[in-house]
């Protein structure tokens, strides 16, 4: 019987190849090579949309963000909102890449004018990664953050009242 080369994702992101044990049957990797999420009982699988919205509520939590998303993605949002009965998006503005072990995460942010964006920042990937990390077992990588505007008070409410119809 020949030996059939397995894949191990490593902290950094590559992967090893390796041999796989003899004797042909599927082996599922021991906690200490595939982390929490896959033991000697099963495998568990978190969606994409389940770690966006985990950390768009964590980023969302932050003192200092006044929202998340690009100025599309925001105005988009902010017409779903005004149907009766929808959502607010919590994964809007946050994209992923979710691994076995790890996953990557990208937000979009507007600031409050008059915050530090340096401590923004810190905070939001503080607050992310605690939550991300607790609730899913994964280990984030890293958070990129892209302050897209800053929200000055009252900016909102002129542009309202000159779209209004009489």
């Amino acid at each position: 019987m020949t030996e059939m080369p397995t894949h191990e994702t490593k902290p950094g992101g590559g992967t090893t190849a390796g041999a796989a044990p003899s004797g042909g049957g599927a082996r599922l990797a021991t906690s200490e090579e595939a982390g929490p999420l896959v033991t000697e009982l099963g495998r568990t699988t978190i969606a994409d949309g389940v770690v966006s919205k985990i950390a768009g509520i964590s980023a969302r939590e932050v003192a200092g963000v006044h929202d998340l998303g690009g100025g599309t993605a925001r105005m988009v949002g902010a017409i779903r909102e005004r149907i009766p009965g929808s959502r607010t998006n919590l994964q809007q503005g946050v994209s992923v890449e979710v691994g076995e072990r790890q996953v990557a995460i990208d937000i979009d942010v507007v600031a409050d004018y008059g915050v530090s964006i340096v401590d923004l920042s810190t905070g939001i990937r503080r607050n992310v990664v605690v939550a991300v990390e607790r609730m899913t077992g994964l280990q984030v990588t890293e958070i990129n953050l892209s302050v897209n505007d800053v929200y000055v008070e009252g900016e909102d409410d002129e542009q309202q009242a000159e779209s209004r119809v009489e």
